[in-house]
């Protein structure tokens, strides 16, 4: 590996340490063509692709827990926070886009580049946590499915979604193309199903139109706010932030600053479009629960395996549980093939250290099964639901270490060049950070505060005390 040496700016400004490290992905980088005198949609399709890699990791099944607790809890309500951690999304991968073309780093490598040893090693550490958690929600959801759909036990439906590894690797090895065609094909199926199970629950539009309104009470209530801050968890994801950047330069665009404009802008326009369709299928889910269960009785529904039972005959459609229980396989089998490809950037990235894609694929998805058996064994499958909800915490607890860095490096001239963050998006996206770091600081208060000292802390901010 090459010594380490500074790369300087034109004013003098150190901007990156360079580790001798290799393309990100090497294996896809740059194997797209992107024609250069074509028309717009046609470079559009060109760049297309890539933000539905990233926009499945939005609509995993650990969504499917936080979104069925909160509809079945309190209705509409939390629609609002579906539709704000959306807006996140869309600003960071944005900005992952950004990093990604204009420095040619992913945001693993550009955290190798620029932090001290140490202080790699811990993002590193926080990151596998979190690739890990999401992997055992994408895990546990598909085993669910299987479970539901062809009565397999649920150990055995964990042991069955590591067969996906050999999928995504003859896939990659066809090409990229291949992957974001099966991604895509798998996002429509869910996308159908949910757009028939709306038909039948027939939802209040005026209910739906004010849950897009955000109230004060979100934040004020601590059950609503654990379930809103899951929510948050499993839309934003910190490893979805490590894949954008890495697999936007899958593709063979000019290397000028003008290439890199239209790079940014067509990657862009894919990314928001796919977030807008995860943003779809969250408020879908989430409607679906409160139509069905929060007015008729059913408020206590959190687990998947319930809902599945209770829609058909709520609704008064046979094929309603059906089609909940084929776009939960959909989902799961979906978000596998991105979270392995983020394990591999993330070790390749932050350690610069390489090892053969099945064994590290393999990995990722062991440390995912080994905890799920370990939970579904001693406690039972009753606790499957409450696995998924948690992982979504954990991942959220991992979002500041990720944003941090990401709005530091698009906000250096030194770094980024004319690409630097506008001062529009340095504020919006500093607000965004400091909007996920505060409610987790405050989920952690009131998730481990005994009450009294928490009385004491709130009354001192003159704050009411969470319920």
């Amino acid at each position: 590996m090459a010594h380490p040496e500074i790369v300087t700016t034109a004013k003098g400004r150190a901007a990156w340490r360079r580790s001798g490290g290799q393309a990100s992905l090497p294996e896809v980088h740059r194997t797209i063509v992107v024609p250069r005198t074509a028309s717009f949609w046609r470079k559009l399709m060109a760049f297309s692709g890539p933000g539905f890699l990233v926009a499945v990791g939005y609509m995993d099944p650990g969504n499917w827990a936080t979104d069925l607790a909160g509809g079945a809890r309190f209705g509409y309500s939390l629609l609002s926070v579906i539709m704000i951690s959306n807006l996140m999304a869309i600003l960071l991968q944005h900005l992952c886009i950004k990093l990604g073309v204009a420095t040619g780093r992913d945001l693993a490598q550009a955290c190798r580049d620029h932090y001290p040893l140490p202080v790699v090693w811990f993002l590193w550490v926080l990151c596998e946590i979190a690739i890990a958690a999401c992997d055992l929600a994408e895990v546990v959801g598909s085993a669910i499915a299987l479970q539901l759909l062809f009565g397999i036990p649920l150990v055995w439906g964990c042991l069955i979604t590591a067969l996906d590894v050999l999928a995504v690797l003859y896939l990659q090895n066809k090409g990229f193309r291949y992957v974001e065609a099966l991604v895509i094909t798998l996002i429509a199926t869910i996308g159908a199903c949910f757009a028939l199970e709306l038909f039948f629950s027939q939802p209040s539009l005026a209910g739906v139109a004010l849950g897009f309104i955000p109230g004060p009470h979100i934040a004020t209530n601590q059950q609503m706010l654990y379930v809103s801050i899951g929510i948050l968890g499993a839309t934003v994801m910190p490893h979805n932030l490590y894949l954008h950047s890495s697999i936007v330069q899958t593709r063979k665009f000019e290397q000028t600053p003008e290439g890199r404009r239209e790079a940014i802008k067509f990657a862009t326009i894919d990314s928001s479009a796919a977030l807008m369709f995860a943003l779809f299928i969250n408020a879908a889910i989430l409607i679906l629960s409160a139509s069905a269960f929060h007015w008729s009785g059913h408020q206590d529904v959190a687990e998947i395996q319930d809902a599945y039972k209770l829609l058909s005959p709520l609704l008064g459609v046979g094929l309603a549980s059906v089609l909940f229980a084929v776009a939960l396989l959909a989902s799961g089998q979906n978000s596998t093939l991105t979270g392995t490809l983020a394990g591999q950037i993330v070790m390749e990235g932050f350690l610069n250290f390489r090892i053969t894609p099945w064994l590290r694929r393999l990995i990722t998805r062991l440390i995912a099964i080994v905890p799920a058996i370990v939970v579904i064994g001693f406690f039972g499958e009753s606790k499957t639901t409450e696995l998924l909800i948690a992982s979504q915490v954990c991942l959220s607890m991992q979002l500041g270490f990720a944003v941090w860095p990401l709005m530091r490096f698009t906000d250096e001239k030194g770094k980024m060049g004319e690409f630097v963050n506008p001062v529009w998006i340095k504020i919006l996206g500093w607000a965004t950070a400091g909007i996920i770091i505060v409610l987790n600081m405050k989920l952690l208060l009131d998730t481990f505060l005994p009450q009294s000292l928490l009385k004491v802390f709130y009354g001192s901010l003159g704050l009411p005390v969470p319920e």
